[in-house]
């Protein structure tokens, strides 16, 4: 990304400076400093002060915890932020980043991890925690002044997002609505992560962390209701230790031990379902989950495809690369959406994007069209 960047500013195309607090922000996202180098030179490093609070959001199940990000200066849109299925919660560090880089531009951000992503479950209440939450924000005048709000989803979040915002509570609530990298059909995600077939034709291998969780969702399917709970806990073990690999590398093999543990002590069909996710062998274990896919995730609170369409402005951003939710769900979105009356439906599917994560390695144009992309989603 850095050389794409580097390519359109020398050459001089789109220095608009909203453009270029855009490519700022994507360079941060993306891990790479802005105060230095060539960078520090053309881009604008432009930031106010941000404070954070934790606060209790209510919601028809119960409060769930957000944390605040205040600018010191606001400039724009409240937004409201919801992550994908990750253990990791307010204090995980790329939700970190994210949430504070955009407060740095004058952006109050409510960051809301759901309870039950962050347990691997894809359930119906996460969305109507999203339609809560959302709600809430958008009538606390202290913190939405406008009493409307944008509202984002990231991974899975950002198809449940899509959902919440079709629902009528929220229809003058939410300037905006985005998803980064969500699904459209919720089912067909899960056919993919049990294939590799991918909607549109052709294969590719699909990331063994979402078919774990997809296995989550059927043991009811597969193994003895003596066996479901120690199962459970040594997927979402697996899951956690997972997620968290990359940054805690002692913690995630301690947890993995934990795991393997946990295996050799089990009765069969239990110790080979876990064996393969342990293995992350994707062919052995996606057809025994293929069955019951429609099952398990059928629920139209979970599919915007299948749900009430929302008429708000719309911004998708999808990886084109993504082996966990396929980058043809969110062309399948937008077009669900126009055919329903929604024609401020924006769509980019890009290289600059893995899943739901900023990356590098792009020619310029590549690097053009997201800050573009960007730039309209964050206008003021």
């Amino acid at each position: 990304m850095a050389f794409g960047l580097v390519g359109t500013v020398v050459g001089g195309v789109w220095l608009l400076p909203a453009r270029l607090e855009s490519a700022a922000v994507l360079l941060n996202l993306a891990g790479r400093p802005t105060n230095t180098g060539w960078a520090g030179v053309v881009l604008p490093d432009r930031r106010v002060a941000v404070t954070t609070r934790d606060v209790a959001v209510p919601t028809r199940d119960g409060a769930i915890d957000a944390r605040l990000y205040e600018p010191q200066h606001r400039s724009g849109h409240t937004l409201i932020v919801f992550p994908g299925v990750h253990a990791g919660g307010l204090d995980e560090p790329r939700l970190v980043r994210f949430a504070r880089r955009l407060a740095e531009t004058g952006t109050r951000v409510l960051s809301v991890p759901l309870p039950d992503l962050r347990r691997f479950r894809l359930t119906p209440r996460s969305t109507d925690m999203i339609e809560d939450a959302t709600g809430w924000l958008a009538g606390q005048r202290d913190l939405a002044p406008e009493g409307r709000v944008d509202l984002a989803g990231i991974s899975f979040a950002g198809g449940l997002a899509m959902v919440a915002a079709g629902r009528p509570s929220l229809r003058d609530k939410v300037d905006r609505v985005v998803s980064f990298g969500g699904q459209a059909d919720l089912p067909r995600v899960m056919r993919y992560l049990c294939t590799g077939e991918l909607p549109e034709g052709g294969h590719r291998a699909p990331h063994d962390y979402g078919l774990a969780v997809v296995l989550l969702h059927s043991l009811t399917h597969l193994v003895p209701i003596e066996q479901q709970a120690e199962l459970d806990r040594a997927v979402v073990g697996f899951l956690s230790a997972s997620s968290i690999y990359e940054s805690r590398p002692e913690e995630g093999e301690r947890l993995l031990n934990e795991v393997r543990a946990a295996q050799a002590r089990m009765a069969e069909p239990a110790r080979s379902l876990l064996a393969a996710v342990l293995a992350r062998d994707v062919a052995a274990l996606g057809p025994r989950l293929l069955p019951f896919v429609e099952d398990v995730a059928g629920n139209p609170a979970l599919s915007p495809a299948r749900s009430m369409a929302s008429g708000l402005p719309t911004f998708l951003l999808h990886g084109e690369a993504d082996n966990v939710i396929p980058p043809s769900e969110t062309p399948a979105l937008a077009a669900y959406l126009n055919s329903h009356g929604n024609r401020d439906v924006r769509v980019l599917l890009t290289p600059l994007v893995s899943h739901a994560t900023m990356t590098g390695g792009a020619s310029p144009i590549d690097a053009l069209r997201l800050i573009n992309f960007w730039t309209a989603m964050t206008r003021h």
